[in-house]
């Protein structure tokens, strides 16, 4: 019986891994890429949308740099990346091109869709790219990314994408055909067809490295992916490129994770997933109240305490007076004007400082709570 999930789908992200698309040596492997996108034209056939989250830009770039192996140095990732990334939508391009498709490339920073602008700028950008019919081609900017502003994986990115574009499915391609309850490789593990709750994975031994030379993620990210998009709704399928269309096409391949949320404001899904925050704002035991419980705003005379050099419009995390982060959030003041305005009420505030000081230190449309 095929899976519902998947043949009702109207918009499918899918994210395939550099050990999926390269040879042994490093370069793309023009099969595996030919059969990747055949897959993809299938969805496109029946009537779907996709949106491709494709790793292999810094891998592409090895050979022609003369490079054996990934490189550790940020520098000279982001210059195998500025060299591979042509390479790879190039090729993209060519092989889309013989089902009279169109490639659009969307490269993106982690800071482009953790601000306010910017992420709507993201949104309405593969809103009309998918309008127009194209298939857009999306990678993390790593020509210029630096670790601070870094999504982390393309698993999670993938993810994050899914909600962007309001996706129905999230398809996970990798190097292996699906989550094992132990190593694939050993004779005793079973695939684990189906996961519907965070307790179907006690029991299952998950790593976390990717393979080696090429890849930066491993089934830990996939686990963690996974978790991002379903919390907000979205089923994901997880399975090996190999077989990416049987799962494209609905065949029970692979691992089916359920959703098991609903779908939330996407900048707040953003903000708790694809954030590396800069500061910590300490709260008092009522401002904690306020801003967990009512989910009020937070007001600079709930505030103890300020770390971190951030600049208005920054993420920072909310913290207890034992110090466990309670919410996250984009703050409205920099940091060296904040301890001046500690425990001072809003009306204070307005009276000698002006109005521009009456506002909301984290106001709660920029605010989302973390689960402890």
């Amino acid at each position: 019986m095929a899976r519902t999930e998947v043949t009702t789908a109207h918009r499918v992200v899918v994210k395939v891994g550099s050990s999926s698309l390269t040879t042994a040596e490093g370069g793309l492997d023009p099969d595996r890429l030919r059969a990747l996108v055949d897959a993809l034209a299938g969805v496109r056939a029946r009537g779907a949308e996709v949106v491709l989250v494709s790793s292999g830009a810094i891998a592409a770039g090895l050979a022609p740099l003369g490079l054996r192996k990934r490189p550790k140095a940020l520098a000279a990732q982001q210059a195998a990346a500025a060299v591979g990334q042509g390479l790879l939508v190039h090729r993209y391009t060519a092989e889309l091109a013989r089902h009279d498709l169109v490639a659009g490339q969307v490269l993106l920073t982690l800071d482009d869709v953790t601000r306010r602008a910017h992420y709507r700028n993201a949104h309405q950008t593969f809103a009309k790219l998918l309008e127009l019919g194209v298939l857009p081609i999306v990678n993390e900017n790593d020509t210029v990314a630096t670790s601070e502003i870094r999504f982390g994986d393309n698993d999670r990115l993938a993810a994050l994408v899914a909600h962007l574009v309001h996706a129905d499915l999230l398809v996970l391609l990798s190097d292996v055909d699906g989550l094992y309850d132990g190593h694939p490789a050993d004779p005793g593990s079973s695939l684990v067809a189906e996961v519907a709750a965070d307790a179907d994975l006690d029991g299952v031994r998950i790593g976390g490295t990717g393979s080696a030379g090429v890849g930066t993620g491993g089934m830990a990210t996939k686990v963690d992916a996974a978790r991002i998009a379903t919390g907000a709704g979205i089923p994901v399928v997880l399975t090996s490129a190999a077989r990416a269309g049987d799962a494209l096409a609905g065949e029970q391949v692979g691992t089916l994770f359920r959703p098991t949320g609903r779908k939330r404001p996407t900048r707040l899904l953003w903000l708790a997933h694809a954030t590396d925050t800069v500061g910590v704002l300490t709260l008092d035991d009522g401002a904690v109240r306020a801003v967990v419980e009512r989910r009020a705003s937070l007001l600079a005379a709930g505030i103890t305490g300020v770390a971190g050099a951030f600049v208005a419009g920054d993420p920072v995390d909310l913290a207890d007076l034992q110090g466990r982060v309670v919410a996250r959030g984009l703050v409205n003041f920099d940091a060296a004007e904040l301890p001046a305005l500690l425990g001072r009420s809003s009306r204070d505030l307005k009276r000698e400082l002006g109005a521009a000081y009456e506002r909301e230190v984290v106001h709660r449309d920029d605010l989302v709570l973390m689960r402890s």
